[in-house]
C-alpha cells in the first residue's frame, strides 16, 4: 500500500497572505536558515523528497504550526 504525501506549505503561506515565495526567504533567514530564492521556490512549489529538520522546525515556528500541518499522509 502506497502512502500519498500532501505538502501544505503553499496553503499555509496563503493563509498568512503570503503569495510570493521570496517573502519566505527573510523569515527563514531570521531562524538561521539560509536558502536561495530558487531553493525556497522549489520548497514551496513542490513536495520535498528530503527535508532538513532545522528547516522543518523553522517553518513550524514561522507558521505557528506542527509538522502535521505541513505534511499530510493519506493512503
Amino acid at each position: 500500500m502506497e502512502v500519498s504525501i500532501n505538502w501544505n506549505l503553499r496553503k499555509l503561506m496563503a493563509e498568512k497572505n503570503m503569495f510570493q515565495t521570496t517573502e519566505l526567504v527573510p523569515l527563514l533567514a531570521s531562524h538561521g536558515i539560509k536558502l536561495s530564492k530558487e531553493q525556497v521556490y522549489r520548497l514551496v512549489t513542490g513536495t520535498p523528497q528530503r527535508l532538513n529538520l532545522r528547516v522543518l522546525a523553522a517553518l513550524c515556528a514561522i507558521f505557528d504550526c506542527s509538522p502535521n500541518d505541513l505534511i499530510e499522509l493519506s493512503k
